[in-house]
């Protein structure tokens, strides 16, 4: 497998040497070095790429804040020179983080990674029309089968999957939002700032809450019309 990769570093000397190292990789090709985010937004967006190694301190709009900008299927190897923003790197869903200055060593771990992403993720999609996700869970990489995910539960910088059978949960360091992207409606529907609900597995829908199995999970206002309309095209009258 190859990935299309880009370097987006303000320090000349950094992305040069990264780039280097990306010419070397027979598993990647490199599509594009940029000095800010901003000059890589147009052209990275129009034409996305497989992964982005990402400085997070830039001027007028950092690496974190670009993250969030991206298509879904583009991942992201953060790279900086501080240590504190490895919580931050979780929230954006990035790959891996590479802290300053780089060995090809390391380097080559992170793609490492990137290429087991891409795989897993590729397996998953030609495996019988069968869906899957990978999170993050206590440092391995875990498949979770959609239909498994009875409720997903927004916990400060974690989310709390529920599923179920006997695996019960699954906790990841994680975005809401970013997870949301992943999974397509109407089958999971936001119904709270809080939670995503597999609309397949509600038993009821009772005063203004969702109930699967014995937990009560409320629908809050602002997505209170979402969830009516998804009752009202699978109502009988």
């Amino acid at each position: 497998m190859i990935l299309s990769c880009a370097i987006i570093d303000d320090e000349p000397l950094a992305a040069d040497l990264l780039a280097s190292y990306a010419r070397k990789t027979p598993e990647l090709d490199l599509m594009g070095v940029y000095n800010s985010a901003i000059n890589a937004m147009k052209t990275l967006r129009e034409n996305p790429v497989d992964l982005i190694f990402l400085d997070i301190q830039m001027p007028e709009l950092s690496g974190l804040e670009f993250a969030e900008l991206l298509p879904k299927k583009t991942k992201i190897i953060l790279t900086t020179a501080f240590d504190r923003y490895a919580i931050e790197g979780y929230k954006v869903n990035a790959i891996d983080y590479l802290l300053k200055p780089i060995s090809y060593e390391k380097f080559i771990l992170s793609v490492n990674k990137a290429l087991e992403w891409f795989k897993a993720v590729s397996s998953s999609e030609t495996s019988q029309g069968e869906e899957f996700i990978y999170v993050k869970s206590e440092y391995k990489l875990v498949r979770i089968k959609l239909d498994d995910i009875l409720y997903i539960e927004g916990l400060k910088d974690y989310v709390k999957i529920y599923l179920k059978g006997e695996k019960k949960s699954i906790m990841t360091l994680m975005n809401m939002k970013k997870l949301e992207e992943f999974l397509s409606e109407p089958k999971f529907l936001r119904v709270h700032r809080s939670f995503i609900v597999n609309m397949t597995k509600v038993n009821m829908v009772d005063r203004g809450r969702i109930v699967i199995g014995s937990m009560f999970i409320p629908i809050s206002e602002s997505y209170k019309e979402k969830v009516q309309d998804y009752i009202d095209n699978h109502t009988l009258i």
